[in-house]
């Protein structure tokens, strides 16, 4: 896997990343893989009861949560799977834009499932899947070439293309790989426990 900690940190944007590890429309499908890879097996040896356990999180923190009861509640491993397969679908399908040369028109592309019907650790695996499954068909939908000089800048001071605005969807997914070990961490700790 790509080491996105330049992006997290703020050493550099997903488009230098891009740019600096040399990623092509060609190595997409296998960061893709490597990616959801990662997530499954973090949830490997997961049952029901730890999809739906609230863990811990004195950080917890949503500004999107449209419901301001969830402002500060902390994420299930099965809210945190549907959040972060969400956003790197919308990034998959606006590079997909991008990379057919149509222009940004703003707006957002996302669509995320209620996180409060996935219960089941069958749920959280199918999820990924359709996820994976989706994320790689939408390079399918790439003109060939892309239209690489395509950019758009979604807020100042940051620029993509269709090749980052992929990327940027598996940047987010890895900020979430900590959460999903600790989720589990915590979920295993308080079966012993019980």
């Amino acid at each position: 896997m790509l080491d996105f900690s330049p992006v997290h940190n703020g050493q550099l944007t997903t488009k230098q990343l891009v740019e600096r590890e040399n990623v092509s429309p060609a190595d997409l499908p296998k960061l893709t893989n490597e990616m959801i890879d990662r997530m499954l097996s973090l949830i490997a040896d997961c049952d029901d009861a730890d999809v739906t356990f609230v863990p811990s999180d004195p950080e917890a923190h949503d500004t999107y949560a449209e419901n301001p009861d969830e402002v500060d509640l902390a994420w299930t491993l099965g809210h945190v799977i549907v959040h972060t397969t969400a956003s790197a679908e919308e990034s998959a399908f606006l590079a997909a834009e991008l990379a057919r040369g149509v222009k940004w028109r703003g707006g957002r592309a996302r669509y995320e499932i209620p996180w409060q019907n996935v219960t089941t650790i069958q749920q959280c695996r199918e999820r990924l899947q359709e996820s994976r499954r989706m994320r790689l068909a939408s390079l399918d939908m790439w003109s060939r070439p892309p239209h690489l000089e395509n950019t758009y800048e979604p807020r100042a001071g940051l620029t993509h293309n269709c090749i980052s605005r992929f990327v940027a969807g598996l940047v987010h997914d890895d900020s979430h790989l900590k959460q999903i070990e600790n989720i589990v961490a915590q979920a295993r700790a308080a079966r012993v426990t019980m």
